[in-house]
C-alpha cells in the first residue's frame, strides 16, 4: 500500500511542474528557466557584484564590512545579507504601531489558535541599521509592546520586549517581560532558545527576531525571477484590510502584487528580480546552529529577503518563508516597505504559520511619554494602545494560504529537497485544486 502511494505522490508531482495553476497566472511562468548560476550570468549581470569572498574588514569592528553602510556596488554577497537584514525583521526599522494575526493549519486541516495582537515598537536609531551596526554589544536599541485581543482566554494578556545589539562577547538579545490579567503579577521571562518553536507554531525565535548577518558566511549562488511568494487560494477572493486611519477595506487577493503596487522594478512579465544568496553560520558564532545554512531571495531594487530557506543539519530542505510586502511610507524609501503577510511552511510536520500584518502607523513614541508606555510597569494598567483589531483572519481551513512552491528544478547542486509520500501527495493535490487539499487517496483523488 505504501508503494501504491508513493507511486501516486511521484507522479502527481510531475505533474506539477507541468499544470498550469488555477489560482494565479503566475504559475505559467514556471514552464521558463528564470534562474541562473553565476557560471551563466552575462558581464553585464555580473557587474553588481563582487564576488570576493575575502573582503577589507573595519578596523573598529573586525567582523564587520569595511565599507561604511548602506554600501555601494559591486556589492559583495555579505553586503547583499547586510542590505536584506534592514527588511528581514516582522517588525519594520521605525517606532510605529500595528496589528497582527498569526494562525497556523495543521496537515489535517485544523486551524490552531487565532492570535490577535495590538504591537508598539520603539525603534531607538533613526537611520534603520546604518548606526545599529555601529552600537557598543549590549546596548539596548528597540522595545516591543504587544497587547493580545484573541483568543478570548488571551483578552489583556501582555508582552515588552527590550532587545539589545550582540557580539561575541554580549550575546543575549532580548529582555522579556509578561502579564496576565488574572494572575495581576509581572513575571521576567527568559529569551527563548533560538531554535525553539513557538507553541503552535511552524517558526522560531530567531525566524521572528531576525539574524544577525555577522553570526554567519555568505555567497553569491545567482539570480532568479519570483512571480509570486504568498498564495491565496480560489476559495478566498478577497481579504479586509485595516489602513492607517482604521478604516478597512476588501483587498482582491488576485491582484495582491510580491512587492506592492508602487514597486518600481518588476519585470515586463510581472516578476521580481532576485540575488540568490546562501548563509552559513559560523562555527564560532553559532555552534551547533539549528540549521546548516539558509538561502535568501533578495530582491534586486531594494534588497527585501522575499524567500527564505532553511536546512536541517543534514542538508535538508525543513522550512520554507515567504512574503508579500508593500510601501506604507513612499518618503523612507525602501525602509518604508513593510511586511503584509509572512507565511512558514515547516516540511517535517506539514505545518504552516501565517502572520498578517497590517495597519501600520508611524508613532513618534520619543516625543509622546515613551518611558511610561514602555516600561514593565505600564503592563499592570491594561490600556491599549490602539483600539483597533485585524480583522484579516482565516475563518476556514479551505481558506488558509497555499503551501510555498518548492522550485525543485532551481539550484539543483545547492538544494535537497525530501517530501514524505503523504506530504507529496498533499502538495500536488493542492496545485490541482487551487486549494489546501487534507485527505489524498491512493488513486490520487480527493
Amino acid at each position: 500500500m505504501r508503494k501504491t502511494h508513493l507511486i501516486v505522490a511521484v507522479l502527481l508531482l510531475g505533474r506539477l511542474l507541468t499544470l498550469p495553476h488555477v489560482a494565479t497566472p503566475a504559475f505559467a511562468q514556471e514552464g521558463t528557466k528564470t534562474w541562473k548560476t553565476i557560471e551563466e550570468l552575462s558581464p553585464d549581470e555580473r557587474a553588481p557584484l563582487d564576488l570576493r569572498m575575502d573582503t577589507p574588514r573595519d578596523p573598529a569592528i573586525p567582523y564587520l564590512p569595511a565599507e561604511p553602510y548602506p554600501f555601494t556596488p559591486p556589492y559583495t554577497a555579505e553586503e547583499l545579507g547586510y542590505l536584506a537584514f534592514e527588511l528581514d525583521t516582522l517588525r519594520p526599522r521605525f517606532s510605529h504601531i500595528w496589528l497582527s494575526v498569526v494562525q497556523s493549519m495543521t496537515s489535517d486541516g485544523y486551524i490552531l489558535t487565532t492570535l490577535k495582537n495590538n504591537t508598539a515598537i520603539l525603534y531607538f536609531p533613526t537611520d534603520g541599521i546604518a548606526s545599529l551596526l555601529r552600537l557598543p554589544a549590549g546596548t539596548q536599541y528597540m522595545r516591543a509592546f504587544s497587547q493580545f485581543t484573541n483568543p478570548p482566554e488571551s483578552d489583556g494578556d501582555q508582552q515588552l520586549w527590550f532587545e539589545y545589539r550582540t557580539d561575541l562577547t554580549f550575546t543575549k538579545k532580548q529582555d522579556r517581560y509578561t502579564y496576565r490579567p488574572g494572575l495581576r503579577r509581572i513575571r521576567r521571562q527568559p529569551q527563548p532558545r533560538r531554535e525553539d518553536r513557538f507553541p503552535n507554531n511552524a517558526q522560531s525565535f530567531d525566524d521572528l527576531q531576525g539574524r544577525d548577518p555577522w553570526e554567519f558566511s555568505w555567497k553569491v549562488l545567482g539570480t532568479d525571477v519570483l512571480h509570486s511568494t504568498v498564495r491565496f487560494p480560489t476559495t478566498r477572493p478577497t481579504v479586509p484590510i485595516t489602513r492607517q486611519d482604521g478604516s478597512i477595506h476588501e483587498q482582491d487577493t488576485t491582484t495582491l502584487k510580491v512587492m506592492g503596487d508602487t514597486y518600481p522594478a518588476y519585470t515586463p512579465q510581472g516578476g521580481v528580480a532576485c540575488y540568490v544568496v546562501e548563509s552559513i553560520p559560523r562555527p564560532e558564532w553559532l555552534p551547533n546552529y539549528y540549521c546548516s545554512k539558509l538561502i535568501y531571495w533578495i530582491d534586486k531594487e531594494l534588497f527585501c529577503p522575499l524567500r527564505i530557506e532553511q536546512y536541517d543539519a543534514e542538508g535538508k530542505l525543513r522550512l520554507v518563508a515567504e512574503r508579500l510586502e508593500r510601501s506604507e511610507y513612499p518618503e523612507d524609501g525602501r525602509r518604508g516597505y513593510t511586511p503584509l503577510i509572512v507565511h512558514y511552511w515547516a516540511l517535517d510536520l506539514d505545518l504552516m504559520t501565517a502572520g498578517f500584518h497590517d495597519y501600520h502607523r508611524k508613532v513618534n513614541w520619543l516625543d509622546d511619554n515613551w518611558e511610561a508606555y514602555f516600561n514593565p510597569e505600564f503592563l499592570r494598567r491594561g490600556w491599549f494602545l490602539s483600539p483597533y483589531k485585524s480583522r484579516a483572519q482565516v475563518d476556514y481551513p479551505e481558506q488558509f494560504y497555499l503551501r510555498p512552491r518548492l522550485y525543485p528544478e532551481k539550484f539543483p547542486e545547492h538544494r535537497r529537497i525530501e517530501l514524505t509520500p503523504e506530504v507529496a501527495a498533499r502538495v500536488a493535490a493542492q496545485e490541482q485544486a487551487g486549494r489546501l487539499v487534507f485527505e489524498v487517496h491512493e488513486n490520487g483523488k480527493q
